[in-house]
């Protein structure tokens, strides 16, 4: 009779149940297994940049405009 006025389902937002806001940041051991793994993997451009955003305390967006691969 009405169809503007009946009910409709509403969808569920895409984040519902997850984790919204800023990551914590990398305890230092964390960093220090990210940076021996890197060593041992013998991969020293990745290592490289790691340690330039470490160091320099670069956010991931940002390293991403220095990666030219």
């Amino acid at each position: 009779m009405y169809p503007l006025l009946q009910h409709k389902p509403r969808k569920a937002p895409w984040n519902k149940g997850k984790l919204v806001g800023q990551k914590t940041p990398p305890k230092l051991k964390e960093i220090w297994a990210i940076r021996i793994r890197l060593q041992i993997d013998e991969k020293h451009r990745d290592l490289a940049l790691s340690n330039l955003a470490i160091d320099s305390k670069l956010r991931a967006c940002a390293l991403r405009f220095l990666d030219p691969a």
